[in-house]
């Protein structure tokens, strides 16, 4: 949770239950409203500037979808709570973005929450956003944080007079959107596995320490997937075994195959989550390893120069240059003195050089 979050969450502390104020990130500086109308011979799409623009009679001669994009414009979201006769407190939770996925039957209604994933690949970052949705007699009601073509594809099925959606209710819209959630998630494994195996093939070639932090930054996108599957895992298994009146039968078997994907996407994230850790202890392995090659190249060299360093410092090595040419010459020399420096920085400066090559340092 952000600095900001927090910050915001704060001001409800002592409002009473049902206070409507956005949480979250500001995404977007426009609201964008949607609105779908459609049944096997009719649609209709049309973008709306206001909720007052929306029929009276939502869902009752055809299947009415009104996707609202921007969450932090509270007077749109109060006045689609006025028009459903909305709970306040249903109105408070989609406001709030840090909602886990769950679900609410209000009899009249159903209120759905999920999460939007999707991978930044310039910056390899996961984006998280919330996604609820209200399913009502005739209309579903979706909201999401950023305007975006999540969705377009449903809609291009929609403008297809003989998709077998146009023939369809309310209920198999709702169940269209969820899965185009679902199905997103393996877009986003995909790009996640990629990413792994860039890092393993790094940690076999060079496992630097710069490797670590792609390593963690893997573990953190696996953590927010699991956050995001889990929970939506039990909620798609009680719309599919619950009995909600608003969801047919025939829709139950599709809303089935949405759970068998979530059980799969949850197998393959548990699996990338244990290969993170495999890599993990890779590292520490490579980086103990390369720790011993380190002493144990420091140890020998000590070894052959601790006996000559005992020598010399026994004798001195102040040979009297008098008695004979081949005693320390140096110390009749007029830049002896001087060249004894140059040549010590010469040797810790070939050292520091031989120390990075073989990434010591």
């Amino acid at each position: 949770m952000t600095g900001k979050t927090i910050k915001k969450k704060s001001k409800e502390v002592g409002l009473p239950p049902g206070t409507l104020i956005h949480v979250g990130e500001k995404k977007s500086e426009t609201v964008r409203i949607r609105q779908i109308i459609y049944n096997d011979t009719y649609f209709e799409e049309k973008e709306l500037s206001s909720i007052d623009e929306c029929p009276s009679s939502i869902g009752k001669q055809a299947v009415t979808w009104i996707s609202i994009a921007g969450l932090h414009q509270v007077d749109i979201i109060k006045k689609i709570g006025q028009r459903l006769d909305l709970h306040p407190l249903v109105l408070e939770d989609i406001l709030d973005t840090r909602q886990r996925p769950k679900m609410s039957d209000f009899e009249d209604y159903l209120l759905v929450f999920a999460r939007m994933l999707s991978y930044q690949e310039g910056d390899e970052h996961l984006e998280s956003e919330q996604f609820s949705l209200i399913l009502g007699p005739g209309y579903v009601i979706s909201f999401q944080e950023t305007p975006g073509d999540f969705f377009d594809v449903i809609i291009s099925r929609l403008k297809i007079g003989k998709d077998p959606i146009r023939k369809k209710r309310a209920d198999y819209l709702a169940y269209a959107l969820l899965d185009a959630v679902v199905d997103n998630y393996f877009h986003v494994l995909e790009e996640i596995g990629e990413a792994g195996a860039d890092v393993e093939e790094q940690l076999i070639s060079d496992a630097g320490p710069e490797i670590l932090q792609h390593i963690q930054g893997l573990k953190r996108k696996l953590i927010t997937m699991r956050k995001a599957v889990w929970p939506l895992r039990e909620v798609i298994g009680a719309l599919e075994r619950g009995e909600p009146e608003l969801i047919q039968d025939k829709t139950k078997i599709y809303l089935r195959d949405v759970y068998e994907h979530t059980i799969l996407i949850m197998d393959t994230v548990e699996t990338y989550r244990d290969m993170a850790s495999g890599m993990f202890d890779v590292y520490l392995s490579s980086m103990s390893n390369r720790m011993n090659e380190i002493m144990k190249f420091l140890t020998i060299f000590a070894s052959i120069f601790i006996p000559l360093t005992l020598i010399t410092g026994i004798y001195g090595m102040n040979f009297n240059p008098s008695k004979s040419p081949l005693n320390m010459p140096e110390l009749s020399w007029y830049y002896g003195y001087p060249f004894a420096l140059g040549l010590m920085a010469v040797v810790a400066v070939a050292l520091f050089f031989f120390c990075k090559k073989k990434k010591w340092l």
